[in-house]
């Protein structure tokens, strides 16, 4: 199936509204803003199908205007079905000066035998925030599914006025590369991965916390790199989706909202 869609999104009155949006099926789009009043705008995108099948092609274009603030939410996990060619997606985010934008989508789940390629172009032009965020499951664990799908390849290339300033490569290939070896996934079954873009200010005062948390969380591995003082990027490795799931949405929830603490568990 050839599916598309397209959401733009701009603000009036300090009010960020969905401007336009088109969608093919199995797409679909719903507002879930809560607050009217708030200012960002929360979508949430609606998938009908059970999830990705063989042949698949998904095409994405977001455009988020000046001082737009939008929040892309998903609806439930990915489940990445049985292929003998593969299926792919690719998502171009176009932010305008003063733009912010979240997208931290539920976790990926490979079944035996899937392969999946997706590509993602960032475009910011200036003053931007960006929260993006990737979880790749080993597959359905409880059916004894463990890395058995052909191939995950997710590239993240984010732009900064037309010059490739990130590019995050993730190509998990079971039957090619042995996962569980040392600089791979050290025998830990989910991979999690969070990018944040914003003033070097900012950044500056995330680092400690955001790593003094994460050191608290039980059974994970992570490390943090920065790239450059408006940029650091997190990969968390661990044995369970969810509280995976949701140390991405609290260290998000930390970069939305600084004067609001992280929580001292996760759930």
């Amino acid at each position: 199936m050839k599916a598309n869609l397209h959401i733009q999104a701009a603000v009036r009155n300090g009010i960020t509204y969905l401007k336009q949006s088109y969608y093919t099926p199995p797409f679909k789009v719903a507002n879930i803003t809560e607050d009217k009043k708030a200012g960002p705008l929360h979508l949430m995108l609606m998938c009908s199908s059970p999830g990705v099948l063989e042949g698949d092609d998904y095409h994405a274009k977001i455009h988020v205007e000046a001082n737009s603030h939008l929040h892309l939410h998903t609806q439930s996990y990915q489940r990445l079905f049985p292929m003998q060619q593969g299926a792919k997606q690719q998502t171009e985010v176009y932010l305008q000066k003063g733009a912010t934008f979240i997208y931290i989508p539920h976790p990926v789940v490979p079944h035996k035998e899937s392969a999946f390629t997706a590509l993602n172009k960032i475009y910011l032009q200036g003053n931007n925030r960006l929260i993006w965020g990737d979880l790749l499951t080993c597959g359905r664990k409880l059916n004894g599914e463990r890395f058995d799908f052909v191939k995950y390849h997710n590239i993240t290339e984010v732009y900064w006025q037309g010059r490739l300033f990130i590019k995050e490569n993730l190509l998990a290939q079971p039957g090619i590369v042995n996962l569980h070896t040392l600089g791979q996934w050290e025998g830990f079954s989910h991979q999690a991965s969070l990018i944040i873009l914003d003033k070097p200010e900012t950044i500056g005062h995330l680092y400690e916390p955001v790593n003094t948390w994460l050191q608290q969380q039980p059974d994970i591995s992570f490390g943090i790199s920065a790239p450059s003082d408006a940029v650091f990027i997190i990969r968390i490795l661990g044995n369970r989706a969810e509280p995976l799931f949701h140390c991405l949405k609290e260290i998000a929830g930390l970069t939305i909202n600084k004067s609001t603490p992280l929580m001292d568990h996760v759930n």
